[in-house]
């Protein structure tokens, strides 16, 4: 699930359109569809920029670097006419920023090294099991008998791929796993936290302001971590962190809002599950991992688990 329709999902309550306006359905649909497959080619232009010998926090650096003008200019766009921000506000953005932007993409970005694109996409699609299990733990919500269901289907399906994955790349598998285990925990605390935020400043406003907070603390990580030589890169991560920042993070945000608004969140979310499966195409096509029945059974274990845990809500 991408940020933004994660972020959206938890406040929206437009539901999908009715059979008399379908057609003006297609749209939406469209733009929920490529935000998703925008969205999940990260994975694959990471693992390329890896190759050319560019460590995790020089290669986020780039992609943030890149994406901050545009987080900016959308930050002012959504707050345009709007109330200044609190002080509140302000703790907030930086509080939601740092979990659910910063260290969830670090880590995420970090675990790429370790393992496949395919694996990294069914862990993170577990953002939603988490959420619950956070709502369970923190405000003591029910947890129904379908729903547990439901997880164990996902985590058995993630675990499928993993226990293969081990057995063909060997132990650092675990802890490339691990580490995009944490982005998820990362991102889920920011969706269970930030609701109110959502609805005080809006979902596009709140992207904007909290990616931009994540944009200046992956740069200010850099030039704390490593020397100013670092910059020296070979050409094609600059392009391909271009290509991360403008058509596989900022397109995708304003895809899926603008699928929510013309769909809304629940089908927009329903469209965002072709997100592993063009992972997995793209991981294969483009990367040439290995496509194996393990990984097509784990992906369906996953993509089937988080399908009832939305239908049984």
């Amino acid at each position: 699930m991408s940020a933004p329709l994660a972020a959206a999902t938890s406040t929206s309550a437009a539901g999908p359109p009715t059979s008399t306006d379908s057609r003006a359905a297609w749209p939406g649909l469209v733009l929920a569809t490529l935000g998703a497959i925008a969205f999940s080619g990260k994975a694959i232009i990471v693992k390329l920029a890896y190759r050319h010998g560019v460590d995790a926090v020089t290669l986020i650096m780039y992609r943030m670097l890149f994406a901050l003008p545009l987080f900016v200019l959308l930050a002012w766009w959504a707050g345009r006419g709007k109330p200044a921000l609190t002080r509140r506000d302000r703790l907030a953005v930086l509080g939601l920023g740092f979990a659910g932007y910063y260290l969830a993409s670090f880590l995420d970005f970090a675990g790429l090294a370790y393992i496949s694109a395919s694996l990294e996409r069914l862990i993170l699609y577990l953002t939603p099991t988490l959420v619950l299990a956070m709502g369970a733990v923190l405000f003591g919500r029910r947890v129904t008998a379908r729903q547990l269901i439901a997880l164990g289907v996902s985590y058995g399906g993630v675990l499928l791929v993993f226990g293969h994955e081990v057995t063909l790349a060997g132990a650092h598998v675990a802890l490339g796993a691990a580490l995009v285990f944490a982005s998820t925990i990362s991102y889920a605390t920011y969706l269970v936290y930030s609701g109110e935020e959502v609805r005080r400043l809006g979902a596009l406003r709140l992207t904007g302001l909290a990616t931009t907070v994540a944009c200046v603390l992956c740069i200010g990580q850099f030039l704390v971590l490593r020397p100013l030589s670092a910059l020296a890169v070979a050409p094609e991560v600059i392009w391909l962190s271009v290509l991360n920042a403008t058509l596989c993070t900022f397109a995708p945000v304003l895809m899926v809002m603008m699928a929510i608004e013309r769909i809304g969140a629940g089908l927009a979310a329903q469209t965002g599950m072709i997100g592993p499966l063009s992972t997995i195409l793209m991981s294969v096509l483009i990367l040439g991992e290995p496509f194996t029945l393990w990984i097509a059974a784990g992906t369906l274990l996953v993509l089937t688990g988080i399908w009832l845990l939305a239908k049984w809500r």
